[in-house]
């Protein structure tokens, strides 16, 4: 009942947004040639619609009827200009409305992109990928259609409506009304019928971007469903989601399918009363011409016909609508991180602190309960703790991926929030436990495509790491494409391309996040002669699941539910026969009966 109750409030309840539509209008500005080329065609084309009708007229009641050979050839033929300009003025309109359309929406999905790439993570945290995708995707591409199938096609059938309408009441007073008298049974149809498609299409969106939403998430956690024999359950929850989907469309096909009938119906019933009274008036008084009586079966089409076609284009127009109102609500989302910051940094010297720290991803849940430590330039200092102690949580505060509720937290004596946030992010790499690699080359997966980073230093960096033979052993070496989040790679290779990544960066501070978890034997010893590397001489903050492997960290801090409960050297905090001891005893036993 409640996920209804939200539904509704989503749905504005109008037919058509002005000023969601005057907001569309205004990507247009940078095009205003073609926008004016489009609306000269849609003007012109009204023109000319109007025009062959009453030279049809003056042909049967001038010349066919007067048997005039010669002028019914003149006329004949300009008609055939007529109909030429038509076509000119047609591919005219149809060209530059549709190209319109689409520079408009590579504008917006640029804009929504760049929007979205600077957003808080707690944002992409809460939202579906699957959504999102469909945000920048498929609604967008909807937009395109209110240019080239909604907007100026509405626009030129109300013209060619208004035209056909004067000539009608030009030519034939009485004829024009019994046409109107229909008209309003028929607006009065459409309208009923784009109330209800506005409340349909807004399902259709949603249940379009929950299907989006569900096989993303399925297809990239295909190997969980393999392994836990899910694949009967996701699929009864495919089929559900999917029925969902058809009827959510069913609903606009039942719309649909009472709307068009009667459309039908109705100039059918206008021709037939035009003939009757037309036809009546011929035989007893000739105030009617056959020629009238023609040319007003032939308007009464080119008006009701645009009418109807409205009312196909308003679904258009109002699904372009219902797209749009879900990409500005991202675009207007106050989700960007906030970057008051003033000072620009080209290297740290690496001094950092964090003083009395206070954290919670959600409210009255703190995740950091004042925590405070010092990390001196050039040393290299772990963090331990058991799983959701706040070990990751440091990497994302000193990144200033979330903002911290209550505290300090500097680099080099200057509060983080300070210096410019892509210069703090710039001088920090993080190399974390599960890497992520895009479906491109080994290269370009490492450099992330800065053209300031070339080929040599790349194998200069590999070779001082120890990896460089590693990767001269896969097809294409450093052009290998390791495809979508590096499936090609094992667990270990990946996380040794992010050292590589990392290490070309040259960065001030390094953080390595249970960067050896997971791993063979083989690849952790290459990992950690990598780490005694890249951390030599360098700021450097290892989170680490094996205790084994910060044994030679300067300073070593263990926490526990939010808190530091002791810090010292790997010796030190042995001899203290605490927290640390305990952890080091039980990862020492179990390595011991294996």
């Amino acid at each position: 009942m409640s996920e209804q109750k939200d539904k509704n409030k989503k749905i504005t309840g109008k037919v058509f947004d002005l000023q969601m539509f005057v907001r569309l209008l205004s990507y247009a500005k940078k095009y205003r040639k073609h926008f004016f080329v489009a609306a000269l065609s849609v003007v012109l084309l009204a023109l000319f619609a109007a025009v062959r009708p009453v030279l049809l007229q003056q042909i049967i009641d001038d010349y066919i009827t007067n048997k005039n050979a010669k002028q019914l050839l003149v006329f004949v033929i300009l008609m055939l200009v007529v109909l030429l300009f038509e076509v000119v003025f047609q591919f005219l309109f149809i060209y530059f409305a549709n190209w319109l359309g689409q520079n408009i929406v590579k504008d917006m999905r640029i804009q929504l992109f760049q929007h979205l790439s600077y957003f808080k993570m707690q944002y992409f945290n809460n939202s579906s990928v699957g959504k999102l995708v469909t945000r920048v995707v498929s609604d967008i591409e909807t937009i395109a259609s209110i240019f080239g199938q909604g907007l100026f096609m509405i626009i030129s059938d109300l013209l060619k409506m208004i035209v056909i309408a004067a000539v009608m009441l030009w030519m034939n007073w009485q004829l024009a009304l019994i046409v109107f008298a229909i008209l309003p049974i028929l607006i009065f149809a459409t309208k009923i019928f784009q109330k209800a498609m506005k409340s349909a299409f807004q399902e259709v969106r949603t249940e379009v971007a929950n299907l989006n939403s569900f096989v993303q998430e399925r297809i990239t956690g295909m190997k969980i469903i393999q392994l836990f024999t899910r694949e009967e359950i996701e699929y009864k929850k495919f089929r559900s989601i999917n029925e969902k989907h058809k009827k959510a469309w069913v609903r606009t096909v039942w719309y649909n399918s009472i709307f068009f009938p009667v459309a039908e119906v109705l100039p059918s019933i206008a021709i037939g009363l035009v003939v009757w009274y037309g036809g009546l008036n011929a035989i007893a008084d000739s105030s009617v011409t056959v020629g009238e009586i023609i040319s007003f079966i032939m308007m009464n089409n080119m008006l009701f016909r645009p009418l109807r076609q409205i009312a196909d284009k308003f679904n258009t127009l109002q699904m372009g609508m219902v797209a749009a109102e879900r990409v500005f609500k991202i675009v207007d989302a106050v989700e960007t991180e906030t970057d008051k910051g003033t000072i620009p940094v080209k290297a740290f010297n690496g001094n950092v602190t964090f003083k009395d720290v206070y954290f919670s991803y959600i409210e009255d849940e703190e995740v950091i309960k004042g925590i405070s430590f010092d990390v001196k330039s050039g040393d290299t200092v772990a963090i331990v703790g058991a799983t959701g102690a706040g070990k990751s949580t440091i990497i994302n505060l000193l990144n200033r991926f979330y903002d911290i509720r209550k505290g300090e937290i500097t680099i080099d004596n200057i509060n983080i929030s300070d210096y410019k946030l892509h210069d703090l992010r710039k001088e920090i790499a993080v190399v974390l436990q599960d890497v992520f690699l895009f479906s491109d080359s080994i290269f370009n997966n490492i450099t992330l495509k800065d053209n300031n980073i070339t080929l040599d230093e790349v194998k200069k960096s590999a070779k001082e790491i120890g990896i460089h033979e590693f990767i001269m052993t896969l097809p294409g070496g450093y052009n290998y494409n390791v495809k979508e989040r590096g499936v090609m790679l094992s667990v270990g290779q990946r996380q040794l391309i992010a050292f590589l990544r990392a290490s070309v960066s040259k960065p001030s501070i390094l953080i390595l996040d249970e960067a050896t978890s997971s791993i063979d034997s083989y690849a952790e010893q290459l990992i950690q002669d990598a780490t005694e590397k890249i951390t030599k001489n360098r700021t450097s903050i290892i989170i680490a699941h094996r205790l084994a492997t910060i044994q030679k960290a300067d300073k070593i801090i263990v926490m526990d539910n939010g808190k530091i409960v002791e810090q010292g050297s790997h010796r030190e905090l042995l001899d203290k026969k605490g927290y640390y001891s305990k952890l080091y005893n039980i990862q020492f036993a179990q390595k011991k009966a294996s």
